[in-house]
C-alpha cells in the first residue's frame, strides 16, 4: 500500500493485530464527518486494542494528502489508486469500515458513517472481534 502520511506498507504486515480499516475519499462528506471519531477511537482506551488505518480511494493523491493535512490525521493512511483493496474489501460504497482479526480474516463490514468512539460503536467492534474466526482471510 502506498503511504499518504507515512511510508508504504503491505496489508499482510498488520497480521497478528486486530485491524480497523476505514475506506474513504477526500470528496466524500460522510467520510470526512467520521474521520475525527476514528482518530479519537485510535487514541482512546478501546483503540489501544486495535490498529486503525485509512485507505483512500481518491484518484488524485494530492487531494487525499491535502485533506489529511487539513484534518490533522495521525493514524496511518494509504491510497488505493488501482482499486485493488477497494475491490478486495467490498467497498462498493464509502465510507466503509472493515474489521479484520489478528489472523487476517474479515469479521465485519460497516457501511456508512458512524461516530466510531461512541459507546454503541465500540460495543459493535468488540462484538465483531469476539465472534472472529468465521470468515475468509485477506491475503
Amino acid at each position: 500500500m502506498a503511504g499518504l502520511n507515512g511510508p508504504p506498507r503491505s496489508l499482510s504486515s498488520y497480521r497478528g493485530h486486530p485491524l480497523i480499516i476505514n475506506v474513504w475519499a477526500s470528496w466524500c462528506e460522510p467520510c470526512r464527518a467520521e474521520a475525527a471519531s476514528l482518530e479519537r477511537l485510535a487514541w482512546g482506551e478501546a483503540g489501544s486494542r486495535y490498529v486503525v488505518i485509512g485507505i483512500s480511494t481518491d484518484d488524485d493523491r494530492d487531494a487525499a494528502i491535502n485533506w489529511l493535512r487539513r484534518s490533522n490525521a495521525t493514524v496511518s493512511h494509504y491510497i488505493d489508486s488501482r482499486l485493488t483493496l477497494e475491490h478486495m474489501l467490498g467497498a462498493s460504497s464509502i465510507p466503509l469500515t472493515v474489521l479484520v482479526d489478528a489472523g487476517g480474516r474479515v469479521v465485519a463490514r460497516f457501511r456508512g458513517a458512524r461516530q466510531w468512539d461512541s459507546v454503541e460503536s465500540i460495543r459493535a467492534i468488540e462484538r465483531a472481534f469476539a465472534g472472529a474466526g468465521r470468515l475468509t482471510p485477506i491475503r
